[in-house]
Order: structure tokens, then C-alpha cells, then sequence
């Protein structure tokens, strides 16, 4: 039978059935261990074939090999990828708008990993109930993105722009990540309250949410619509972005790639530079450049 894993607990695996709604509680077969590879062998989100073996069991006989996959580097490691979420069809990428702020580079190294796996990506931008100023904060810290990216305004607590996170959400795999403590937890027990979920708290002397989801789970929040709720990330690794393929990651830059006087452009400071002119005459934000060129210097440093 086929099925998606929605959780993994090391070395076993919930595996939800797609013609039955029930979830089986599956080992991997021996055969498949024994394959090496330079990432997770299985994943949540990863489409697998199993035998029910009763009483709630099951193995895993045969996994699917991964359209892409949502990773950051294992720890202690060069090579090996972790896997956050299998096969997503969409990320949610969310911040908060208080408590704990935003920060619009980290925002910016989710949008280019998500790029770089040809992942598409909504922003939402949480606990909007908390803003009294009539939003014009969250209106110009949003601004850069509106043209680029779905951008939604909410609050989760308040029930805020819930309608259309669900329109966005439906029918379609969604990994939900973003920094600890911006509401993903909260998002989640609004969209789909049978399942709820523990809330983390805000850390007074740091001002950075506390953990409280620890691993990936999928919820399949309504029938084929799925929602992963991952491990709050404060550092995330661009894995797998190579230095040249930057530019590409940043939608904006697309249609002026190609047009500049020399080939091997790096768009930070040669002359002929067409992105460099785009964001002089305002076609490109200088925020999103001050971004792509803080990032590509790490990545030729790193």
C-alpha cells in the first residue's frame, strides 16, 4: 500500500495510508538500510510503499525517490543533508511581527533555499494583532516582497487572514518553518484544533522563542492537504547553493541576468552591470541586493 510518512521516531516511521485513513507504525525493511546515501533514508514526507503486518505494524518495502526536499547540513558534517520535510510542494516561510522581531536576512536565506530547490514560497507574517500603529511598520518591512512572493498578513490568536492561508494551503504538501517562537504552533492548532499543538514561550532575557516542536510532523489538516510543522530554525545553512547560481535564487534579478557587458558578472561591482543599474533605477530593491551580496560573499568565504 502507499502512504506518506507524517512523523519519524529514529528508527520508526508513522506512515499515513492514502487509500485508508489510518496510519501505520513502520520499520524499513533490512535491504534498504543497507543502501548508503549522503542523506536521511527516510524522511517525512516521503511517499513509501508498505505491508501491513497487523495489529497497527507495518515495513517499509520500497521508498520513492524524492521530487525535492526542504534539508540544511547534518551537524558535524560537510556532506550529509538532513532532511526537514520530503517532496513539499510550497514552503510557508513565517516571522512574527513582535516577539520576537523580524529580521529580513534570515527571511531572505529561507526564500533562496527554497529557490534553489525550485520550491515555491508563501510569506506570512505573524501576530499583526500586536501592531497598534495602523501596520505602517509591517507595510514598508513587507514591501520589498509583495511584488515577488505571497505575502499574508495574520494573526493566528486573533483569526486573522485565516481564510486565506487555508485557500493557499489546500490540496498541496506545505513545509511551515521560520525562527522559534513566531507562531507556526499556534498557526497550525487555528487551521486544524483536533490535533493541537504545545505553544512556546518568549525568552525575557533573549527575546528568542523557545522550542517547542522538536521534530517534523505532517498534518493533513483537511482531505490531500497536508501542513509540517518543523523545528523552530535560528541558523539555517544554504546547502546545496552554489556562489554562481545565487543571482538565479533571487527572482528579481531574472530578467536582467544575461545582459550584463561581462559573462562572469558577480553583480557587486562591475561596470555594464545590469542588476546594478536595475537597483540605481529602483527596479530592484537595495535592500534585496544588500542581501544577495551579503550572502554571496559568505558563500565564496564559506
Amino acid at each position: 500500500m502507499r502512504g506518506i510518512v507524517v512523523r519519524a521516531y529514529g528508527k520508526y516511521f508513522d506512515v499515513h495510508l492514502e487509500a485508508e485513513d489510518r496510519v501505520l507504525l513502520c520499520t524499513v525493511r533490512g535491504a534498504i538500510k543497507r543502501v548508503r546515501r549522503g542523506t536521511d533514508l527516510v524522511a517525512v514526507g516521503d511517499y513509501v510503499w508498505v505491508r501491513d503486518a497487523g495489529e497497527g505494524e507495518g515495513q517499509i518495502d520500497f521508498i520513492e525517490p524524492r521530487v525535492r526536499s526542504l534539508a540544511r547540513l547534518a551537524r558535524h558534517t560537510n556532506d550529509v543533508e538532513q532532511v526537514i520535510l520530503a517532496n513539499p510542494d510550497q514552503a510557508l516561510f513565517m516571522f512574527a511581527w513582535k516577539e520576537p522581531e523580524p529580521h529580513t536576512r534570515m527571511l531572505d536565506r529561507f526564500l533562496v533555499l527554497a529557490e534553489s530547490r525550485g520550491l515555491p514560497s508563501i510569506i506570512g507574517i505573524n501576530k499583526v494583532d500586536l501592531d497598534t500603529a495602523g501596520h505602517p511598520g509591517i507595510d514598508a518591512f513587507i514591501a520589498d516582497y509583495v511584488p515577488i512572493y505571497p505575502v499574508i498578513t495574520l494573526s493566528a490568536t486573533e483569526e486573522i487572514g485565516l481564510d486565506e492561508v487555508r485557500r493557499l494551503l489546500d490540496g498541496k504538501v506545505t513545509v511551515v518553518a521560520g525562527p522559534s517562537g513566531v507562531g507556526k504552533s499556534s498557526l497550525l492548532n487555528a487551521l486544524h484544533p483536533e490535533g493541537e499543538r504545545q505553544i512556546g514561550e518568549i525568552s525575557d532575557a533573549t527575546g528568542k522563542g523557545r522550542h517547542t516542536t522538536t521534530a517534523t510532523v505532517l498534518h493533513e489538516i483537511a482531505p490531500d492537504t497536508f501542513v509540517a510543522d518543523t523545528p523552530g530554525i535560528r541558523a539555517l545553512a544554504l546547502q546545496g547553493v552554489d556562489p554562481e547560481m545565487l543571482p538565479e535564487c533571487f527572482p528579481e534579478f531574472r530578467p536582467y541576468l544575461g545582459h550584463c557587458f561581462y559573462a562572469d558578472c558577480t553583480h557587486i561591482h562591475e561596470p555594464g552591470c545590469a542588476v546594478l543599474a536595475a537597483r540605481d533605477a529602483g527596479d530592484i530593491s537595495p535592500n534585496r541586493w544588500e542581501s544577495y551580496a551579503s550572502l554571496r560573499s559568505g558563500l565564496v568565504e564559506g
